[in-house]
């Protein structure tokens, strides 16, 4: 009943005009930012973060100038699938999962309807997840501390095992597409030894590794329209789009078919968010992969499933405030964003961890009753909008080729300024093209190359803490089970593949 009271005192401060306009504004800004490609909550929390100085000028507080950074975090999250459904190309890495099936839906003139469940799936995430940080904030904090580099590696595992089945039933292809994400994640310097790793011809700009948004864009961005123009060079083609307000009616309608990806990824994305540099990304991986696990029809997903989309949109807004909840109750931030926010709180003299809660409760309160708000504001912008976002799929693709081209390169040098990475996104597109030519599914490189730096690090500490005793990820209480169902689950479709072919080859026997 105290949280109750606390929660309703801290959503009124968070609707006082200041407040709320800065929400709205923050919202706007995010769905912007979210929206175009290369940039993504960091670089919008980042670049706005000196603008919050004036806002404490004005107001004399640090909670409405964390308001605004929250209200833009949100905004992001929902603006990531905005160019992924009707580009084809991930506003951030949050919404790469979204593109699979998103965009297909847009090519078969459903763009209203990906937008719609895109918008309903994160305020239903957003609202679920918010609802758990409430109530069982300061639990959640020490089930996040059990988690140590075995937890967190067998998760990843666990990760790895979903997305086997993501290239179809062609698996030996599937596991090359993954292990050409794992080679690709290890470029750059050894994160123990420091030496340099599959540093391609010396070439410099490899140091770094290959960035995830140059693969993603490159993948989703050149290398999708190269596909579109190929299969469409005898004419070019313009997406069928209708809208109309019986037709988001009827959008909203078939939003109830998501129900499955909807709760998968709200509570799946929530959990994976609360954990120390997790995130928002892996967290949409994952419930895309297990949401397709536990279909009844995961043959539809890629081609337009509607839980597809529910799935990952659901997760990376259930992430974002996921990813608060350590950066408040331990002072660790659970994503690059809430790190950014991290150094904000600092900034304004506030020290995130276990008594914040009780020494700066006029703080606190105020922003998760605005994580409410922002979220409320997000949907309906969003559901407002849909015909703006629409009229680009309207277009000739004549016109609106050379525009993805345009905003696949422009997006690489925003968000890491090098051309050499802009090169490489291209390269990359016309690798991506070629490899589709030869039905190489994609969508599990891109998922091994978010996952293999997160993993491998995990494994490292872990071995080096047990001096090389792989029993360590099979003993612990936590690792122990989840890296047994991993096991299994990379084990099912390898089970399944072998058995398929005994019987194509007895059927041979027998006809002959």
């Amino acid at each position: 009943m105290e949280v109750f009271i606390a929660l309703m005192d801290g959503v009124a401060v968070a609707l006082e005009p200041m407040n709320l306009g800065l929400a709205v504004l923050g919202v706007i800004v995010g769905l912007f930012v979210g929206a175009m490609p290369g940039l993504g909550s960091v670089n919008g929390v980042a670049i706005l973060l000196p603008f919050t100085f004036v806002i404490q000028g004005i107001t004399g507080s640090a909670t409405s100038p964390m308001i605004f950074l929250a209200a833009i975090y949100y905004g992001a999250m929902y603006g990531g699938a905005i160019s992924s459904i009707t580009l084809g190309i991930p506003g951030a890495s949050t919404a790469v999962a979204t593109t699979f099936d998103g965009r297909p839906m847009a090519l078969m003139g459903k763009a209203h309807v990906a937008l719609v469940v895109a918008a309903l799936a994160s305020f239903v995430g957003g609202t679920v997840s918010n609802i758990i940080f409430t109530i069982f904030a300061p639990a959640l904090a020490s089930v996040a501390l059990d988690f140590g580099d075995p937890e967190i590696f067998a998760l990843m595992l666990l990760a790895f095992a979903t997305f086997v089945g993501l290239g179809g039933d062609d698996i030996p292809k599937t596991i090359f597409s993954i292990c050409i994400g794992l080679v690709l994640a290890t470029v750059g310097f050894d994160i123990i030894s420091g030496e340099p790793r599959l540093i391609f011809f010396d070439i410099t700009g490899f140091s770094h590794g290959i960035r995830f948004l140059v693969l993603a864009i490159g993948v989703y961005g050149i290398g999708e329209m190269l596909w579109t123009i190929n299969t469409s060079r005898y004419g070019s083609t313009m997406t069928k789009v209708d809208v109309s307000f019986a037709s988001i009616l009827f959008a909203i309608r078939e939003f109830r078919k998501a129900w499955k990806g909807t709760a998968i990824g709200s509570s799946l994305g929530f959990f994976v968010g609360i954990l120390p540099a997790a995130g928002a990304t892996p967290g949409s991986l994952m419930s895309y992969g297990v949401t397709k696990l536990v279909s009844k029809n995961p043959e539809n997903f890629g081609k337009g499933e509607i839980d597809g989309i529910a799935a990952p949109e659901a997760a990376n807004n259930a992430a974002s405030t996921g990813a608060m909840l350590p950066m408040m109750t331990l002072g660790i931030p659970g994503s690059p964003t809430t790190a950014v926010l991290l150094a904000g709180m600092v900034i304004w003299g506030l020290q995130p961890g276990p008594l914040l809660f009780t020494e700066q409760p006029d703080f606190v309160w105020p922003l998760i009753g605005s994580f409410y708000i922002s979220n409320v504001i997000a949907v309906i912008i969003n559901l407002a909008f849909i015909p703006v976002f629409l009229w680009m799929l309207r277009m000739p693709f004549t016109i609106l080729s050379p525009m993805i081209f345009v905003l696949s390169l422009v997006g690489t040098y925003a968000a890491y300024m090098d051309m050499f990475d802009v090169w490489l996104m291209v390269l990359v597109g016309i690798a991506a093209f070629f490899l589709r030519i030869l039905d190489y599914p994609l969508a599990p490189a891109v998922l091994a190359i978010v996952l293999g730096p997160i993993a491998e690090p995990k494994l490292r500490q872990s071995l080096l803490f047990s001096d090389g005793d792989f029993s360590i990820f099979f003993t612990r209480p936590i690792a122990g089970p989840i890296t047994v169902v991993a096991i299994i689950l990379i084990l099912l479709p390898l089970l399944k593949f072998i058995r398929d072919k005994f019987r194509g080859n007895k059927k041979v026997v027998d006809d002959t």
